[in-house]
């Protein structure tokens, strides 16, 4: 653009100055001012998650058939009170219902009549074979979808059978209703709050739904935390000062991998899901 300032008296020319620096003075304030309240109020919790770098356990799920028995041990059956929440699966240990296959577990669930039970599926857990106190516990997942199913990725005290739960300690890394195919959520439930108490916070995932693709959901543990994460989000932190009881997590924890259907909690399945239904562990590990 061409000004011109033939006529323009000097103090006019620098009066005409001043008021340009002062308006732009006045955009770079406006600019800045408004990117540290961006910043203050985002809802973005994109954050370092990862601070625990020393692989200690990795489970990749390389070999076919049966899960490595060295690692997981199977739970069976129905239960007590269909495992506490009149559940409607029976658990087996048949490979329809959990098998590792091109890298992959894949535990499905599947409608048909078994063992009195009208639904079966599978659980694995790591008890007495590998138990971990602190660090960072993950697992890449794919999840299914339909109301009635409920997959969990999660941990109890290793001292599950000396005392009784809650007093145990329970992590649940991430737990899942088919039914709301956008949000999943984590919790811990100790002495003071368990079951429908527990001290929890959901995750919703942004423009997709999670039986779509993978997403890796973990946690950092150390002494006086538990952060929660799903990919890059740190989505939530757990304290001593936000339980209503005592903090019962500092001791060593197994895994545990179900997927669970019906019972108090999800629901019974309706006329519009369908079986089989998978949930897909691309691998477990854990860091120190």
């Amino acid at each position: 653009m061409y000004i011109s300032i033939e006529t323009t008296s000097s103090l006019n020319f620098k009066k005409i100055i001043m008021n340009l620096k002062n308006k732009l003075n006045i955009k770079k304030i406006f600019v800045v001012s408004s990117v540290l309240m961006l910043l203050s109020c985002s809802t973005d919790q994109k954050q370092k998650v990862v601070t625990k770098t020393q692989l200690v356990m990795s489970e990749e799920f390389n070999i076919d058939g049966a899960p490595d028995p060295s690692l997981w041990s199977y739970n069976l059956g129905t239960g007590s009170n269909g495992w506490g929440n009149n559940e409607l699966q029976y658990y087996t240990d048949r490979r329809e219902n959990i098998v590792a296959e091109n890298g992959m577990l894949k535990i499905t669930a599947l409608k048909a009549p078994y063992m009195g039970s009208s639904y079966t599926s599978a659980r694995i857990l790591t008890k007495g074979k590998f138990e971990q106190k602190y660090g960072r516990i993950e697992a890449r997942i794919k999840l299914p979808l339909g109301k009635g199913l409920w997959p969990a990725f999660w941990m109890l005290g290793a001292n599950s059978d000396v005392v009784t739960w809650p007093q145990c300690g329970e992590i649940d890394i991430m737990e899942y209703l088919g039914s709301k195919p956008t949000s999943m959520f984590g919790s811990v439930h100790g002495p003071g709050y368990s079951g429908g108490a527990a001290i929890s916070k959901s995750f919703s995932l942004p423009n997709d739904r999670f039986e779509n693709d993978f997403h890796i959901f973990g946690i950092e543990w150390g002494e006086n935390y538990i952060n929660y994460y799903v990919d890059d989000v740190l989505y939530n932190q757990i304290t001593p000062a936000n339980v209503t009881g005592e903090w019962v997590f500092n001791q060593p924890f197994y895994i545990i991998l179900n997927m669970a259907v019906g019972g108090n909690f999800p629901g019974s399945p309706n006329s519009e899901t369908v079986f089989p239904q998978t949930m897909i562990i691309d691998y477990v590990r854990v860091y120190q």
